[in-house]
């Protein structure tokens, strides 16, 4: 489901939003998955009961959140359009070249990071240098004329994993494993209990 096809539908659901984007991860070669697999490599090591299928529950339960897939899908588009050639300059170029100095970004995705406080920030900075996993793929993915060909058309040619932009979806990614690695750590059940001091 594209931009046009959410546009027509004012009405849409949670559960039917939650896949759309889904989709548009996927489309630009991100699955559930490979961000789940990311978020069992940050909290395995503080949860030995923790499954894959735990992480997997924990990135869709963030990509419910509303304002998380507003999140992905400003970001997603401005890579899109970067990708067709369809951006004003200079921001083309900036986006092009993924100037260093170009912070919004990050600033984006810090969105999706501060639902779950300083944990999701303090992992978010972590994968924000080290890259692991579809991360540092898409990140190395970097660089190359931009698609012009525009369209359903670069789409079928390219396959799932379509464009060389990924200036906002590398950081998206982080910023959503993030999340789900903070809510997960939020809910250990052996994470220690402290009780407040009963009033004399």
């Amino acid at each position: 489901m594209g931009a046009a096809a959410i546009r027509r539908a004012p009405g849409i659901g949670g559960m039917r939003m939650t896949t759309a984007i889904e989709r548009w991860l996927e489309r630009r070669g991100v699955t559930v998955r490979d961000v789940a697999e990311i978020v069992l490599s940050l909290q395995r090591p503080y949860n030995d009961r923790l499954t894959m299928p735990d992480c997997e529950e924990s990135v869709r339960a963030v990509l419910a959140k509303r304002e998380v897939q507003y999140t992905l899908l400003t970001g997603i588009a401005l890579d899109e359009l970067a990708d067709r050639g369809l951006l004003p300059e200079p921001l083309q170029q900036i986006m092009e070249d993924d100037e260093s100095l170009y912070g919004v970004d990050e600033t984006l995705a810090l969105g999706i990071v501060s639902v779950y406080g300083m944990i999701g920030l303090t992992s978010f900075g972590y994968l924000d240098k080290m890259k692991p996993g579809v991360i540092g793929r898409l990140n190395g993915a970097c660089g190359g004329e931009p698609d012009r060909r525009g369209g359903d058309e670069a789409d079928a040619r390219s396959g799932a994993a379509v464009g060389r932009v990924h200036v906002f979806l590398d950081d998206l990614v982080s910023a959503l494993a993030a999340a789900a690695s903070a809510r997960i750590a939020h809910q250990n059940p052996d994470a220690r209990k402290y009780g407040l001091p009963c009033e004399g």
